[in-house]
């Protein structure tokens, strides 16, 4: 397999910083982990690449669904708002146990992370959202390929 690039973002709230496009130019797909905010932040993603959008917990108005589980790069994918690794819900827990995923990709903390916990990877992008003085905002890549996967977080 060539390898193939995912650009993840999460609770933009509204606001996709100008320099996303940019930083995910050559991306295959975009994955957004929820707090979208507006429809025109994913049609906007999307002249970059195709994205797969779930909904957050602060997401009104919007027809996403709240999980996705998907095949991408060979590799098995949930995409879910909130996700506590230690302790996931029983919704998280039966999916889990359903669905098998290599990837958890989630949001909502604000908080970077990629922690690996029983053979499961869970990544959090971060805060992408309106610059605030003390919170980091950072986005993160993905790159698959036959030898594994790296995430690389980038700062906004």
């Amino acid at each position: 397999m060539d390898m193939f690039k995912i650009g993840v973002l999460s609770d933009t709230h509204g606001y996709l910083d100008p320099r996303i496009p940019g930083l995910f130019e050559g991306v295959q797909h975009i994955l957004h982990a929820g707090d979208i905010g507006l429809q025109g932040i994913i049609t906007t993603l999307e002249e970059t690449a195709p994205v797969t959008a779930v909904l957050g917990n602060t997401d009104c108005g919007l027809t996403f669904s709240e999980t996705e589980c998907f095949v991408l790069a060979k590799r098995k994918f949930l995409l879910h708002h909130i996700v506590d690794v230690w302790m996931p819900s029983d919704l998280v827990k039966d999916l889990l146990a359903r669905e098998r995923p290599e990837f958890v990709i989630f949001g909502h903390t604000h908080r970077q992370s990629c922690k690996e916990i029983g053979g499961v990877t869970y990544l959090n992008p971060g805060y992408s959202g309106i610059p605030k003085q003390s919170q980091k905002r950072s986005v993160a890549i993905l790159t698959c390929s036959d030898r594994g996967v790296t995430s690389a977080f980038i700062e906004l």
